[in-house]
C-alpha cells in the first residue's frame, strides 16, 4: 500500500487498475476474466445494494431468485435475445467427471454423463423468468407482476477489467409484467429514474438520461432507456439500463392473461439492471492520484479515528474519549471506526485510510486531550482543521453533507465542461482528439451513419437525451436532415 499510484495523467488505465488492487477492492482470480471482490470492495457494493433494494421495494417490487442454468431450448425461444448473447454464453454439456485412465491423478469428463439438453449459464435471466411467469399469470388480477432478483451472471468477455467488464459479475435484474403498453412504458421510465436518483444522490455521480439507438438497444427490447455518466478521462460509461420489451417475451413464452373483458391477451414487459460496474464508475468519477475518494453515502466507514500516543496511559486516555465519540456518532447513524491497531504506526494508518477513501479522519493525541480538541482531515480536499470536542458531532455531520454535495458539484462541473456542441465532422474529430467528453451533434437517424462514425472515430451514440430542445438540423457526417442532436462519446 505504500507504493505511490501511477498518476491519472500519465496512464489512466494503469492508475485505475493499481487503485482497485491497492485499495483492497478486488483482485483477479484463478479463472480468466473473473474477479475476487475483497471485503472492503464488497462492503461498498453492500451499501449500494442496500440503498437500491430499498428504492425498489418503495416502488412496489419484490425480490425472488431464479436458477443459474437455462435450458438451451428456453434460451432460444426469444430469437433476438438469443442471438444477442450467443457469442458470450458459457454452456454446460456434462454433469460428471471421472478418473482419467491415461493420466493418473487427473480427471476428465465422463462421456456417459452427457446432458440430454445443454444448459446455458445465464448471461441474463429473461428466458428462465418468462418461462416461470407463464404459470404465475392467468388474469388481469395477477398484474402487475413486479419482480427483482440479486444474482450473478456470466458473459464470456474476451477483454476484461476489474469491475468494468468481467466474465462473471454481480447485479440486480428486474423483470415485470403489465396489463397495458402504457403501464410497461411507465415502469421502464420509472426504473430509469430510480437509477438516476441513486447515481446522483448516493454516488454523487451526475448522469444523463436517454434512449439508446436501435443498434445499441438490449437484445429483444423495443426501447432501451439508459443513464450515461462521464469519467475523468473523458470517456462515457453506461451506468444502468431499463428496457421496454413490448410483448416479445410474452409471445415467445406464451404468457397470456384474461383481460377485464374476458379476452386473452399477451402481457407487456420490462427488464432493468445495474451491476458491479457501478463500482468502476464510482472509482473513476471521484478518485485522485492519492487513491480512492468515496462519497459519504456509500463509504463503509464515513469516519475513522486514529489515536496518536507514546505510552499505554496515553492510549487508555485517548480510547476513553474515542469511545465517547464513537457512541455519539453512531447514535446519529454515522459509520465510524476506531483504528487502534498496535501493528501500524499512525502515519501508515493515515496512508491506508487516504488510499481507501475514508471521507473524514479524526486524529487524537495526548496534546489534543489537554486542549479539548481533535484534528479532522477531509479526504476530498486533503485539508485539515482543529475543532473542539464540544463541537465535534455537529461539525462531522455538517462536513459529511458538505463532502457529498461538493463531490457531486465537482463531477457535474466537469461533465458540463466536457459537453461540446459541434456542427461539422472536422469539429467532431477535433473534440475527440483534444478535449474528449460528450459530443452533442446532429445525426440522420440511420444505422449506416452511426456505424460509419463508430468505425472512423471509435465514438458511439451514447444516448438520445430525454431532456433538451428538439432542434432540427443537418447530420454532422452525412449532411442529411436531422431531427435532433444526440450525444456521442468514446466509452467503456
Amino acid at each position: 500500500m505504500s507504493k505511490k499510484l501511477t498518476s491519472r495523467a500519465e496512464d489512466y488505465s494503469k492508475w485505475y487498475n493499481e487503485l482497485v488492487v491497492k485499495a483492497d477492492l478486488a483482485e483477479n482470480s484463478a479463472v480468466r476474466g473473473c474477479m475476487v471482490i475483497k471485503p472492503y470492495g464488497y462492503a461498498i457494493w453492500e451499501k449500494m445494494q442496500a440503498e437500491l433494494d430499498k428504492m425498489f421495494k418503495e416502488t412496489g417490487h419484490e425480490n425472488a431468485y431464479f436458477p443459474l442454468f437455462v435450458p438451451k431450448s428456453l434460451f432460444e425461444a426469444e430469437e433476438k435475445n438469443a442471438e444477442g448473447f450467443a457469442k458470450e454464453c458459457a454452456i454446460v454439456t456434462h454433469y460428471r467427471l471421472q478418473n482419467d485412465p491415461d493420466k493418473p491423478g487427473k480427471l476428465r469428463v465422463d462421456p456417459e454423463a452427457k446432458l440430454e439438453e445443454e444448459l446455458i449459464v445465464r448471461p441474463t435471466s429473461e428466458a428462465i423468468i418468462w418461462n416461470t411467469f407463464r404459470g404465475w399469470v392467468q388474469s388481469y388480477r395477477d398484474l402487475p407482476l413486479l419482480i427483482n432478483q440479486w444474482a450473478n451472471v456470466v458473459r464470456w468477455e474476451m477483454r476484461t477489467r476489474l469491475f468494468l467488464r468481467t466474465a462473471e459479475f454481480l447485479w440486480q435484474e428486474g423483470h415485470t409484467a403489465h396489463e397495458t403498453k402504457k403501464e410497461a412504458l411507465a415502469e421502464a421510465e420509472l426504473m430509469n429514474n430510480v437509477y438516476a436518483t441513486f447515481a446522483e444522490k448516493f454516488m454523487a455521480m451526475p448522469v444523463i438520461q436517454g434512449l439508446k439507438t436501435e443498434s445499441e438497444r438490449f437484445a429483444g427490447a423495443e426501447e432501451t432507456y439508459c443513464i450515461e455518466s462521464l469519467m475523468q478521462d473523458g470517456k462515457a460509461l453506461q451506468a444502468g439500463t431499463s428496457h421496454f420489451l413490448g410483448q416479445n417475451f410474452a409471445k415467445a413464452f406464451d404468457v397470456k392473461f384474461a383481460n377485464k373483458e374476458g379476452k386473452q391477451d399477451y402481457v407487456w414487459a420490462t427488464s432493468w439492471g445495474v451491476s458491479t460496474r457501478l463500482m468502476g464508475a464510482l472509482i473513476m468519477t471521484h478518485s485522485d492520484d492519492h487513491g480512492l475518494v468515496l462519497p459519504p453515502s456509500l463509504a463503509p466507514n464515513q469516519v475513522v479515528i486514529v489515536p496518536i500516543y507514546k505510552s499505554e496511559d496515553d492510549l487508555n486516555a485517548i480510547t476513553e474519549v474515542a469511545n465517547g465519540v464513537l457512541s455519539d456518532l453512531r447514535g446519529k447513524n454515522i459509520t465510524v471506526k476506531y483504528d487502534n491497531r498496535t501493528t501500524r504506526r499512525p502515519g501508515a494508518k493515515f496512508a491506508q485510510h487516504e488510499l481507501q477513501g475514508v471521507p473524514l479522519r479524526i486524529a487524537i493525541g495526548a496534546r489534543d486531550l489537554a486542549n479539548g480538541t481533535v484534528e479532522i482531515a477531509r479526504r476530498d480536499t486533503l485539508t485539515k482543521e482543529v475543532v473542539t470536542l464540544d463541537s465535534l458531532n455537529e461539525k462531522i455531520e455538517a462536513l459529511l453533507i458538505e463532502i457529498q454535495e461538493s463531490l457531486f458539484k465537482k463531477a457535474l462541473d466537469f461533465r458540463n465542461e466536457h459537453i461540446s456542441e459541434v456542427d461539422t465532422f472536422d469539429e467532431f474529430k477535433s473534440v475527440l482528439e483534444t478535449k474528449t467528453g460528450f459530443i452533442s451533434a446532429h445525426w440522420d437517424g440511420t444505422n449506416e451513419t452511426e456505424e460509419k462514425i463508430k468505425t472512423l472515430t471509435k465514438a458511439t451514440i451514447r444516448c438520445i437525451p430525454l431532456e433538451g430542445e428538439v432542434e432540427a438540423g443537418v447530420c454532422v457526417y452525412s449532411g442529411k436532415p436531422s431531427k435532433r442532436r444526440v450525444l456521442f462519446a468514446k466509452a467503456y
